[in-house]
C-alpha cells in the first residue's frame, strides 16, 4: 500500500528503504555510547497504514512533522499545526496525502536547525575498486542529487598523498554518463571540493582518531553519520573496523560499514570473520556487499515475477523443467591471479553472484518489500538446499590458445599462479531445491573465465506441451518447443520470452521468436551502475541488497563440503583452450538431467 503512495523519483530507492531509514540513530545502527535521542533529519515524514516512510533530499519536499527516536527505538512523532484534513479514502483501498507544508521554524537549533552530514571514508582509496567504481559511483549520487545535502568524502589509505592529489587521481575516473551533461564540468569541480584524503595505517587508533578529528572539522556541531567502504584486502578487514569503530564512529548518528566479499573462504573462516566483526559493530551495520544484486536486472528480476500474473503462477515445478545461471567472462585472471588462486571460481562467483541470484528467483512470496522479509524467503531457500555431490560439479582451468596471430596465455602462464595450480578457472554444477515448489527441478549453473564471450543470464525453460498438435512440424528437435524465458544481466540488458508461431505462407512450418523487451531500445535513459545503487541504500539504511549473516552461514554450509572434497581429492581440472565455450564435460552434466544449455542456440 505504502508502494502506491511512494514518488517515483529516480534517485530514491523503495518505500521500504525509506522506511528502513527511521532506524537513523537506533542503538543498534551506532557504536556504543552513542546518544539515542536524535531528531532525524529527512525532509519529509508521512503516516501511511500506522508505517511510517521518510522521505530523503530525493524527494525534495519540506519538513512536515518532527520524528523523534526514542531511547528504546520507538519512533514517537510530532505532529505539526498544519491544519491538514485527514487522509481521504480513494478508489481501491489507496489513499490521499495532502502536499507537505514548509514549516517556518527550524525544528532544533540545538542540531544546527534539524541538519546532519553524511561523512563517506573509502578506506582504500587508492586501490582499483576505489578508483574506477566507488568514486565514479559517488559522482554519479551527487549528479543526480540524490546524496545528502551536507557531505563530506575521505579517502584513507597506506600511500602518502595531499588532498590535491587524491582529486586529481579521482578525477581523471568521472565520466559524465549522466542524461543532464550541460553542467558536467562545474559539477565535478563542486564534487571534488567535497573529497579529502588521510594518510594512515589500517590498524592505527592513533591515525583513525586523526581522522576523526578532520570529519568533524567538516561536520561543523551538525548531526554526523558515517560510511565506512572497506576497499581493502579481508585479511585486513577486522583490523580496520576495529580502529574505525574504537576511534572515529559517528558521536550522535550512525555508523555504518560496507564490507567487500570475499566474505571468508569457507563456513569456517567466514563464521570466524562475522564474529570478529560483531565485536565491534552490530549486524545491522555490517553490509556485506554484492554488486550483482545491484544489477537493474537482478532487482527487476521480483518486479517480473510478483506483479505480472502470466509468471507468477508458472513459477514452479509445474510449468519449469530447469533453470540455468550463466556468467562467463571473455579474459582471464589478467595478473590477478595470486589474489584468484587462493579463491577460485567457485568462491568468486557462484557462492555468492550466482546464488544470491538463485535465492532470488525461487523465494517464495515475501510478506512485504521489507529487507528482512525479503531477506527471510532468501534463507529458506538455502536452507532447503540439497547439499552439492562432487557428481553434480564439473571443474575446468583455460590453457593457452593461439587463434590467428594471437596467443592467448594459460592460467598458470601468470607469473603469480603456481605452475601446478588446480585452483578452477571454470565451473557448474547442479542443484536443486528441496521444497514443495521446486521438488526435481535442476538449477544448473556455470562460471569461467576466458570463454568465448561476456554475458551473465538467467534462462528458465518450461515443459513441453502436453499432448502437442505440432510435434510433427517441429520434428525431432524437442527443444524448439520449448518457451524460455531469458533475463539477459549484462551486456546488453534485456527480458525476452522464446515463443512458437507459424511462419506466414501457405504451408505449416513453426519458427521460433522471441518477444523482446531490450532496454537500451525502451528507456532512452542510461542504467546506473550496481555501486551507485547500493551506496545509496547504504546511506538510506536500506539493506534489503546487502547480505546477512544468517544468508551468509547458509550459502558457505551448501558450497564449503563440496569445496573441501575438491581440494582434498586434488581433482584435476578438465583444460580447456582461452576463448572456447569451455570443458566438453559441462554438456555431459546438462544431459544427466535431460538439459541443454541455452546459451549455444543458434538465436544467441
Amino acid at each position: 500500500m505504502a508502494a502506491a503512495l511512494y514518488s517515483p523519483n529516480h534517485c530514491c530507492s523503495s518505500p521500504s528503504s525509506l522506511a528502513a531509514a527511521a532506524a537513523y540513530s537506533n542503538s543498534n545502527s551506532s557504536s556504543i555510547g552513542f546518544h539515542k535521542n536524535i531528531i532525524i533529519p529527512f525532509s519529509v515524514k508521512r503516516k501511511v497504514l500506522g508505517s511510517v516512510v521518510l522521505q530523503s533530499n530525493c524527494g525534495g519536499g519540506h519538513l512536515s512533522n518532527a520524528a523523534i527516536l526514542m531511547q528504546d527505538g520507538a519512533l514517537a512523532t510530532k505532529m505539526a499545526a498544519t491544519g491538514e484534513a485527514p487522509p481521504k479514502n480513494l478508489k481501491e483501498g489507496l489513499l490521499s496525502v495532502p502536499p507537505p507544508v514548509e514549516r517556518k521554524a527550524p525544528i532544533d537549533s540545538d542540531v544546527n536547525e534539524g541538519k546532519s552530514t553524511v561523512s563517506i571514508t573509502v578506506v582504500g582509496a587508492s586501490g582499483d575498486l576505489a578508483k574506477k567504481k566507488i568514486f565514479p559511483a559517488l559522482f554519479a549520487l551527487y549528479y543526480e542529487g540524490c546524496l545528502p545535502e551536507h557531505f563530506t568524502i575521505f579517502g584513507y589509505a597506506r600511500s602518502k598523498m595531499t588532498d590535491a592529489e587524491l582529486r586529481t587521481m579521482v578525477s581523471k575516473t568521472l565520466t559524465c554518463r549522466i542524461d543532464k551533461r550541460e553542467n558536467c564540468g562545474e559539477k565535478m569541480e563542486q564534487f571534488l571540493e567535497r573529497c579529502f584524503y588521510h594518510s594512515g595505517q589500517y590498524d592505527s587508533q592513533q591515525n583513525f582518531s586523526e581522522l576523526d578529528k578532520k570529519l568533524k572539522e567538516h561536520e561543523a556541531g551538525k548531526v554526523s553519520n558515517r560510511l565506512f567502504y572497506l576497499s581493502i584486502p579481508p585479511n585486513i578487514f577486522v583490523n580496520a573496523v576495529k580502529c574505525a569503530s574504537l576511534s572515529a564512529s559517528a558521536a550522535n548518528g550512525w555508523t555504518r560499514v560496507i564490507v567487500e566479499k570475499p566474505f571468508g573462504r569457507d563456513s569456517e573462516s567466514s563464521a570466524a570473520l562475522t564474529t570478529a566483526l560483531k565485536q565491534y559493530l552490530q549486524e545491522d551495520q555490517i553490509f556485506r556487499i554484492d554488486h550483482y544484486l545491484g544489477k537493474e536486472l537482478v532487482e527487476n528480476l521480483s518486479v517480473l515475477r510478483f506483479s505480472n500474473l502470466i509468471f507468477e503462477p508458472l513459477w514452479s515445478r509445474q510449468y519449469i523443467r530447469n533453470v540455468q545461471l550463466i556468467f562467463s567472462e571473455d579474459f582471464g585472471t589478467e595478473g590477478r591471479g595470486g589474489y584468484f588462486d587462493h579463491y577460485g571460481i567457485i568462491r568468486d562467483i557462484m557462492q555468492n553472484h550466482l546464488l544470491q541470484i538463485l535465492a532470488l528467483f525461487a523465494m517464495e512470496t515475501p510478506v512485504s518489500l521489507d529487507a528482512e522479509d525479503i531477506r527471510n524467503e532468501k534463507v529458506k531457500v538455502l536452507r532447503s538446499m540439497r547439499p552439492i555431490r562432487v557428481d553434480d560439479v564439473v571443474v575446468g582451468q583455460y590453457k593457452n590458445h593461439t587463434k590467428g596471430d594471437v596467443s592467448y596465455p594459460g592460467y598458470t602462464d601468470d607469473k603469480t599462479v603456481p605452475k601446478d595450480s588446480l585452483t578452477p578457472t571454470f565451473a557448474a554444477a547442479a542443484l536443486f531445491i528441496d521444497n514443495a515448489r521446486w521438488d526435481g527441478v535442476p538449477f544448473l549453473m556455470k562460471a569461467g573465465k576466458a570463454l568465448h564471450d561476456k554475458r551473465a543470464e538467467i534462462r528458465v525453460q518450461f515443459r513441453h506441451v502436453p499432448g502437442n498438435l505440432y510435434n510433427r512440424n517441429v520434428g525431432t528437435g524437442l527443444d524448439r518447443a520449448t518457451n524460455e524465458l531469458v533475463i539477459r544481466v549484462q551486456p546488453d540488458e534485456a527480458i525476452y520470452l522464446k515463443i512458437n508461431n507459424k511462419v506466414p505462407g501457405l504451408g505449416m512450418r513453426l519458427d521460433r521468436s522471441n518477444l523482446n523487451l531490450l532496454y537500451k531500445a525502451r528507456y532512452s535513459k542510461e542504467i546506473p551502475d550496481a555501486y551507485e545503487r547500493l551506496l545509496l541504500d547504504a546511506i538510506e539504511g536500506e539493506r534489503r541488497l546487502f547480505i546477512r549473516s544468517d544468508e551468509l552461514d547458509a550459502a558457505w554450509a551448501l558450497f564449503t563440503p563440496v569445496l573441501k572434497e575438491l581440494e582434498d581429492k586434488k581433482i584435476i581440472p578438465e583444460y580447456y583452450p582461452y576463448g572456447s565455450r569451455g570443458p566438453v564435460g559441462v554438456h555431459y552434466l546438462a544431459a544427466r538431467y535431460n538439459v541443454k544449455w541455452g546459451d549455444l542456440g543458434v538465436d544467441e
